[in-house]
């Protein structure tokens, strides 16, 4: 049997990660222990694991393999803070020496990583199902440490994707294998094509003339599925408002990052979920969320720019309930400091002096970027006055809107390099509340009491995911592609 089985893609947004989630989940249901790798993302949406953190989409990956997530399976992080700077996690730690460094002398000192981590999961799975990153065929980034070097390290058959949505889906295919390498093209066992909307006879004759070009077969058309139910990653959304109804606003500031803890409200019935960049779509929304920040300062200027302090004031104004989460915590704050500089520069006009900003003032407390990162799962229970026992006694009783959650029990994970105040992780005052850890909405006791309802498992996504690769590839693929001598 094949122990390595890649999906790489003609583009970045072709699906590569929809389809490795897919094959993970529809290998695992055939007995087999699998594990999903992707040698280097580049993503501000991470969660926490053993050993730090890992790319979203790898952790969903290792959850629809059945396998416990680990930062063996994404060695290599890069979360972009600005347009020519980046943050580094190896094996899941910040790295602030290859932080500093430019990318082409920063990729042949993360190979070794990256090989030791593939043959360490190879040696311990039975099949590892590969992700690539961009395309394979970016001939100004060769040698690159993500698509055809470790297809061949890790001696993998390959599947070529395209997005047939945007159209020019057959060039892409018949590009991308013709700027390969003959040994690199020799790895290409099978096109898919995804995102398909219409009738699938009218690609006729096209699949049949990529084979006369290239011998690679097509072996499946995915028709367009937007409600799939997996969150999507680095923040590609498929239309900026979802569902009808109340009315969640989040704020969908350049550098916001961990929006895949969303996912859940685009399919709870009566949640209409929006991502706002300008005030006019402030204007009648129920709930207004700040989200997480991999720049914080940074996205507080944009917001500033853009006129939307005095449009998150007015809503506060208002009575409706607003919440900030982990850097939305730190903006809705009186100042921000970052003394040691671990975030980009900022423009002249942002500041209040050296490495400071004035946040939103809604709460009193400061926060202090320091260069520890704090990197950790947590279970905690929100306030109900004074019961013994409470993970959060300590904390401000939950009000207005927000009393719904009072003694609500849940877990989540935390992500930052700020220290705010007195080191709480639940700030409340009326109906603002803000909390320093990722994944409130995941939970189904705060979907049912904020919203009425809950949103689907991850479980059941994942199997419905499976049974959709099952009835679009073409019959007995799934097996072939494993099987000895199989192509």
């Amino acid at each position: 049997m094949a122990k390595a089985l890649m999906v790489q893609g003609c583009t970045s947004g072709a699906g590569k990660s929809f389809l490795v989630t897919a094959l993970c989940r529809a290998y695992a249901r055939r007995g087999l222990r699998v594990a999903p790798f992707k040698a280097q993302n580049m993503s501000n949406h991470a969660r926490v694991v053993k050993g730090g953190e890992m790319g979203s989409a790898q952790y969903f990956q290792a959850l629809a393999a059945r396998v416990e997530p680990e930062v063996r399976m994404n060695p290599v992080l890069v979360k972009p803070e600005a347009d020519t700077k980046s943050q580094v996690l190896l094996l899941g730690r910040p790295d602030l020496e290859l932080s500093r460094l430019p990318w082409i002398e920063r990729k042949e000192r993360l190979w070794p990583v990256v090989r030791e981590a593939l043959h360490s999961l190879l040696e311990d799975f039975d099949l590892l199902i590969l992700e690539g990153a961009g395309s394979p065929a970016e001939i100004n980034l060769k040698p690159d440490i993500v698509n055809m070097r470790v297809a061949r390290e890790a001696g993998a058959r390959v599947l070529l994707v395209a997005d047939i949505d945007r159209g020019g889906a057959f060039a892409h295919l018949y590009g991308t294998y013709a700027l390969l390498e003959p040994e690199e093209q020799a790895l290409v066992v099978g096109f898919v094509l995804n995102k398909f909307r219409g009738d699938a006879s009218l690609l006729s004759p096209g699949p049949q003339r990529m084979r006369e070009l290239t011998g690679v077969s097509t072996l499946g058309v995915l028709p367009f599925w937007s409600g799939h139910g997996l969150p999507e990653e680095d923040g590609v959304f498929e239309g900026r408002v979802r569902g009808e109804g109340f009315t969640v606003a989040v704020l969908l500031y350049p550098y916001a990052s961990n929006l895949d803890e969303f996912e859940p409200l685009k399919h709870l019935e009566g949640v209409r979920l929006l991502w706002a960049k300008s005030a006019r779509e402030l204007v009648g929304a129920d709930l207004l969320v700040l989200p997480g920040s991999k720049h914080t300062r940074a996205d507080l200027e944009w917001l500033r720019a853009q006129g939307l302090e005095e449009a998150i004031l007015a809503h506060h104004r208002s009575g409706r309930p607003l919440l900030g989460i982990c850097g939305g915590l730190q903006m809705l704050g009186a100042v921000l400091h970052d003394p040691e500089g671990l975030e980009a520069p900022l423009s002249p006009r942002s500041g209040v002096g050296g490495g400071s900003v004035r946040g939103l003032g809604l709460f009193p407390y400061e926060t202090v970027w320091v260069r520890e990162k704090v990197q950790r799962r947590i279970t905690l229970r929100f306030p109900s006055g004074n019961r013994s026992g409470d993970r959060l006694a300590s904390e401000p009783r939950l009000e207005g809107y927000w009393s719904r959650l009072s003694g609500l029990e849940l877990e989540g994970y935390e992500i930052r390099h700020g220290r705010t105040g007195e080191g709480s992780l639940v700030y409340a005052q009326g109906n603002l509340l803000a909390v320093y850890f990722h994944g409130l909405f995941e939970n189904e006791g705060v979907q049912e009491r904020l919203f009425g309802g809950r949103a689907p498992g991850l479980e059941d996504t994942f199997e419905r995911l499976a049974d959709f690769l099952e009835a679009h590839l073409e019959p007995g693929v799934l097996d072939k592609l494993i099987s000895e001598g199989g192509s």
